[in-house]
C-alpha cells in the first residue's frame, strides 16, 4: 500500500493543484516501511492525478482541494482524505490508526461524507457521515468515478421528511464513487440509469453509523477558552491534535465541566432515500 501526502518542508501542503512535492510512504502491515520524496512533474488536477496512479499510490492526504481535482482522483483510482493540516507524517500514522478524518468536502445535503458543518434546520451534516477516511468501499458500476446530478427525498422510517433536493430546486451534484456520499447513497447511485428513480432502505451501517460512546467527552472549562459562554444544546466547532474543526454537540455542562458529543445526529438512524438519476457527466 502507498499513502501520498502534499508535502511542503514536513508539512501538509494546502493547494493539492499547485503542490510541487509529494511525500510517498511505503506500507506494510499498516506500518510505515520506507518514504521518498518526489517532484510533481508539473501543475494541472489530471496531470497531479495521473502522476499518483503512476507511482501506484492508494491513498492521497491532503489540504484544500477542489470538486474538478476529486473527480480525476477517483478516475485514477486514489482514495482521498482532504482537509488535513499539519506535520505530515503524524497525520499518515493517524490514517493508519483510523483516526484521521476528512474535512475537505463541504457539505449542505444529508448525503454528503465528510465533517463539515452543524446540523442547524436540518440544512447541513455534522461529523461523520458514514466515517473517516479508509472506511469508504469500492464500488462498482457504470457511474463510478464520474459526476452524478441527482435530485433525491430524505425520510425517516415514520415518513418524517428531513431533507429534499426537490424543495431546494437543486440537484445534488457529487462525483460516484470518491467517498463525497454515505456509503448507501454511493451505492445506489453506482449503477443507475439517467431518468431512474429508486428508493433505498439504509441501516445505520451504510448511513451515518451507530453512535459511538467514546465521541461522548468531557473538558475542564477552565481549559476550554469561551466554553464558559456555551449552553446545553448548542453545536460548535473544536478542533483535534492537527488542528482541523470537527462540529461538537453540547450535552451537559455544570460550573466546573462540560461535556461534548461529537456523533452525528443522525448516528443510529435507519434512513430512506427516493433517488432520481438527472444527469451523469
Amino acid at each position: 500500500m502507498k499513502i501520498a501526502v502534499t508535502y511542503d518542508n514536513g508539512k501538509i501542503f494546502q493547494h493539492f493543484g499547485r503542490t510541487e512535492q509529494f511525500k510517498v510512504y511505503e506500507v506494510e502491515d499498516n506500518k510505515v516501511i520506507s518514504s521518498e520524496v518526489i517532484g510533481s512533474n508539473g501543475v494541472g488536477h489530471g496531470a497531479l492525478a495521473g502522476l499518483l496512479s503512476d507511482r501506484s499510490v492508494d491513498v492521497l492526504i491532503c489540504g484544500g482541494i477542489g470538486g474538478g481535482a476529486q473527480a480525476a482522483l477517483a478516475e485514477a483510482g486514489v482514495e482521498l482524505c482532504a482537509g488535513a493540516e499539519g506535520d505530515a507524517d503524524q497525520a499518515v500514522e493517524a490514517y493508519l490508526k483510523g483516526e484521521l478524518v476528512s474535512t475537505g468536502a463541504n457539505c449542505d445535503h444529508h448525503g454528503e461524507g465528510h465533517t463539515c458543518g452543524g446540523h442547524e434546520e436540518g440544512r447541513s451534516c455534522g461529523s461523520g457521515c458514514g466515517g473517516g477516511c479508509g472506511t469508504h468501499t469500492t464500488l462498482t458500476g457504470r457511474n463510478v468515478g464520474k459526476t452524478c446530478r441527482t435530485h433525491y427525498r430524505g425520510t425517516f422510517n415514520d415518513g418524517t421528511q428531513f431533507d429534499s433536493s426537490y424543495d431546494r430546486g437543486e440537484p445534488l451534484e457529487f462525483v460516484c464513487g470518491a467517498g463525497q456520499m454515505i456509503k448507501g447513497f454511493d451505492a445506489a447511485v453506482a449503477d443507475m440509469e439517467v431518468g431512474q428513480v429508486v428508493d433505498v432502505h439504509l441501516m445505520p451501517e451504510e448511513a451515518y453509523g451507530m453512535p459511538d460512546p467514546n465521541a461522548v467527552f468531557t473538558l475542564e472549562i477552565a481549559q476550554l477558552p469561551g466554553s464558559e459562554e456555551l449552553e446545553a444544546g448548542q453545536q460548535v466547532y473544536l478542533s483535534n491534535q492537527f488542528g482541523q474543526p470537527f462540529p461538537v454537540k453540547v450535552v451537559e455542562k455544570d460550573e466546573k465541566m462540560i461535556t461534548f458529543d461529537a456523533n452525528h445526529e443522525m448516528a443510529g438512524k435507519e434512513l430512506n432515500f427516493r433517488i432520481e438519476l438527472v444527469e451523469v457527466k
